[in-house]
């Protein structure tokens, strides 16, 4: 990969970090109904070459930010053991990209091509209901109070 090309990439994931650092609930809850606009123009224009270059390219920039995303997610509930964080991500991302792409070979098999992206949907359904769990449960003012009576328990 040249070196423009790598630039060209970071100033393209470097504004998703300046969004999670800014408000990072807001960011993570707007992600899947970004990607999810995505799928729809993937699924509504797939046969036409401009529109699908154009998905493609946001489709790939967005899967740069939700790799940010979802680092930041789980590094974030677990920042007082940071290698294990890394671990469960890397452990977490690899289970997901299999379980994904047999789904989709399914449905690539039973209904066609056109309809993989339902695969994804059916993903942004499953993860934006896991997101707002977390958003109620697990706030930062929750955190704090968490910790502080693990650590006067401990």
């Amino acid at each position: 990969m040249s070196r423009s090309n790598i630039g060209t990439a970071h100033s393209c994931v470097r504004p998703a970090g300046k969004l999670l650092t800014n408000n990072a609930i807001k960011t993570v809850v707007a992600f899947p109904f970004a990607l999810g606009a995505v799928y729809i123009l993937l699924f509504l224009f797939g046969q036409f070459t401009v529109p699908i270059i154009v998905s493609t390219l946001l489709w790939g920039t967005l899967s740069g930010i939700g790799g940010d995303i979802i680092q930041y997610w789980v590094v974030s509930s677990a920042p007082e053991a940071p290698e294990f964080s890394n671990g469960l991500f890397l452990t977490v991302g690899n289970l997901g990209i299999t379980v994904g792409a047999a789904t989709g070979g399914l449905f690539i098999s039973a209904l066609g091509i056109p309809y993989f992206v339902f695969v994804g949907f059916l993903s942004l359904l499953v993860s934006l209901v896991f997101i707002l769990i977390r958003t109620r449960i697990y706030t930062p003012q929750n955190r704090s109070t968490n910790l502080s009576a693990k650590q006067i328990s401990g």
